[in-house]
């Protein structure tokens, strides 16, 4: 017989042996997880024209982001010097650039956002297919289990030749165990991973139908205020003097309104019964909008010669025009009014007041557009408007004030018109 006969022959019998089987399967095993190791690190990924694009959406969002900061620095600067024609049409110009860049934003955040659902749909399908690899891995590494737990620790110690050779089949079986359990461990993770991913699209989905939303109505803003430097240059007829005595009889006007609410709401402050009210901790409401807290509750400095009242009787929030309102509770809408039908430029303008199941009731003042009507029942975060700066507002921003329910009331004043509102007011950052 010659030497590759004998070889042939010998490598049937080690085949062909039960213990040469396993070992075989182990190894077969192991070149399964290589394999899908190189899988899971060369996994399909968004083509690189989507990361591409991804990227130049993320830039231009900086830097629509850096123009609107810009703008509102230079709208600050031209309406604190806003004393002249010149610089009361400047001031226009700004806030309508403002809202042009707020249209602008919106329309790169939706690209964004179909880019990411895109993008989210290449990380599902890779998902999918580890999810699916796993479970073959499963189901391999069972079905090798099921082969090494057929014969008894006596049949396996008794067809080996030394008890090294049992020790080491023995080993293998508990790998393959241990094995087992990693497997299962990575695929509950796969699916939960891939439960968020789901949810994840569909939050973006949800985000898009908002931010169309938004669009829309910022562009009704954008129509509304273009029409008020029309009206603004009509008024004026493009003649300083005739704009200096608007702005004189608007001073006037300013100081009777702000007095007669402060007047008012002195008294009402004292009826406030605080056993009725909550207890005073952060997160009772919520921030209403995305700003910068730009002047506090009660007698501030700009308070003391800003208003005849010398008390302001909320926060502001300054954020840029078509910035998003919403509910700093759930509760009922009581008025959405338009202060400006009445007294231009004169009290608080477009607002808002809910009340609340706390005995609280808010007021969301300086308006650009309203989204909830009267009688309304609104949840906690829901959008009811969007920051502007109608009404008396020295720039674009968002005045809350907090009121105690039980003294809270909506009723004609002597210097604007029928829907003014009162109420004995509290401070907001008690309860934000």
């Amino acid at each position: 017989m010659f030497p590759n006969q004998r070889l042939n022959i010998k490598y049937q019998i080690f085949c062909n042996s039960p213990r040469a089987k396993f070992k075989i399967f182990i190894f077969l095993i192991c070149i399964f997880y290589f394999l899908f190791l190189i899988f899971y690190l060369t996994k399909a990924a968004p083509p690189e024209e989507l990361k591409t694009s991804l990227n130049k959406k993320s830039q231009e969002l900086q830097e629509i982001s850096a123009k609107i900061r810009e703008n509102q620095k230079n709208l600050e600067e031209a309406q604190s010097q806003s004393r002249s024609l010149e610089k009361g049409i400047r001031t226009l110009d700004a806030t309508v650039r403002e809202i042009g860049l707020g249209i602008e934003e919106s329309e790169i955040i939706t690209d964004k956002l179909n880019l990411e659902i895109e993008s989210l749909g290449y990380t599902i399908e890779d998902a999918q297919k580890q999810i699916e690899s796993n479970e073959k891995s499963i189901i391999k590494i069972i079905q090798a289990i099921q082969e090494g737990e057929a014969e008894t620790p006596l049949i396996a110690f008794l067809k080996n030749k030394s008890l090294a050779e049992s020790v080491f089949e023995a080993q293998s079986l508990s790998d393959l165990h241990s094995g087992l359990t990693i497997e299962i461990d990575n695929l509950k993770k796969r699916k939960e991973g891939l439960s968020n991913e789901i949810r994840s699209t569909s939050d973006k989905k949800s985000e898009i139908e908002i931010e169309a939303q938004n669009l829309k109505n910022k562009k009704i803003i954008l129509a509304e205020t273009k029409q008020e430097k029309q009206n603004f240059l009509r008024e004026t007829k493009n003649r300083e003097q005739v704009y200096q005595k608007l702005l004189s009889d608007l001073e006037k006007r300013q100081g009777e309104i702000a007095l007669e609410i402060e007047t008012l709401e002195q008294s009402l402050r004292q009826k406030i019964d605080p056993a009725a009210l909550p207890q005073k901790r952060p997160g009772v409401l919520a921030l209403p909008t995305k700003g910068v807290l730009s002047q506090d509750y009660g007698a501030t400095k700009f308070a003391r010669y800003g208003y005849r009242g010398k008390w302001h009787n909320g926060v502001d929030f300054a954020a840029p025009i078509g910035t998003s309102v919403f509910s700093a509770e759930k509760g009922r809408v009581l008025a959405v009014a338009d202060q400006d039908r009445y007294c231009p430029r004169g009290a608080y303008g477009k607002f808002i007041v809910i009340e609340h199941e706390n005995n609280l009731s808010t007021l969301y003042a300086h308006l650009s557009l309203q989204t909830v009507k009267k009688d309304d029942i609104v949840e906690k975060g829901q959008l009811i408007g969007y920051v502007g700066k109608t009404g008396y507002a020295t720039g674009p921003h968002l005045h809350l004030t907090v009121y105690a329910s039980q003294t809270f009331r909506i009723g004609p004043s002597k210097s604007c018109g029928p829907e003014m509102p009162f109420g004995g007011d509290l401070n907001p950052m008690d309860y934000l």
